[in-house]
């Protein structure tokens, strides 16, 4: 969560205008409060906030999505995901980075092969293969608070041997301040230019109404098998 919410107070979704002051130089913040209780603690997103999410995603959101860390804009960065989804496939990747900015931002070091350098560190410093194998002790924990185990226990984005990637790592270090390669690669991808919200009020709409059409969809299947012999 950002710190402006308050430190038990929920994430707040919502669209507004860009503030001329200079939010667009510096759109994505870590937050010094950030912890696995507060990500932990947030309430799932209301269908306006998945609305949001699906319009920023450009696919509808899965996993009962809850929003743990928004850029200045007041629009989600990073969700916290449900350990399985709707139909109970495993989804170990808890913390999913949302922010179109950031996504591109990150991709471009994945890119420039970033990766490479990191997992040679990974091999040879020991005190970085520590601080990482750490901190996916400390996700798989978290993502059991939310369900039972997933099958085989797994952590994300190649913890704790690996580095495969940066997006997993970035959205686990602003949801929790945790992770060092996540730490690592918002150091080399902020400060993030934004010209301004990535989501307007009408594609929240359009978003919103293509849920209430999937919604009678899914009601109008039902009530067909129930009236079958």
């Amino acid at each position: 969560m950002t710190s402006a919410d308050g430190a038990d107070g929920p994430v707040p979704v919502a669209v507004r205008p860009p503030d001329a002051s200079g939010p667009q130089t510096d759109a994505v913040r870590p937050d010094p409060a950030a912890s696995y209780a507060r990500a932990l603690a947030a309430p799932p997103a209301d269908a306006r906030g998945r609305a949001v999410v699906s319009a920023q995603l450009g696919r509808p959101s899965r996993g009962e999505p809850a929003v743990v860390h928004t850029c200045v804009f007041g629009l989600p960065t990073v969700v916290r995901v449900d350990p399985r989804l709707d139909d109970g496939t495993p989804f170990p990747t808890t913390f999913w980075l949302t922010c179109p900015v950031m996504r591109s931002r990150v991709g471009r070091l994945e890119a420039d092969h970033a990766m490479v350098g990191l997992n040679e560190r990974l091999a040879t410093d020991e005190s970085f293969a520590a601080a990482y194998a750490a901190a996916s002790e400390r996700y798989v924990a978290a993502r059991n608070e939310l369900g039972d185990p997933l099958p085989g226990n797994p952590s994300a984005g190649g913890m704790p041997g690996h580095i495969k990637c940066l997006h997993v790592h970035a959205g686990h270090t602003l949801a929790t301040g945790d992770n060092v390669v996540g730490q690592w690669t918002l150091e080399h991808s902020t400060p993030a230019p934004c010209r301004g919200p990535c989501v307007t009020t009408e594609q929240v709409e359009h978003q919103l109404d293509r849920e209430r059409t999937r919604a009678r969809d899914r009601h109008r299947l039902q009530d067909q098998d129930q009236d079958r012999p």
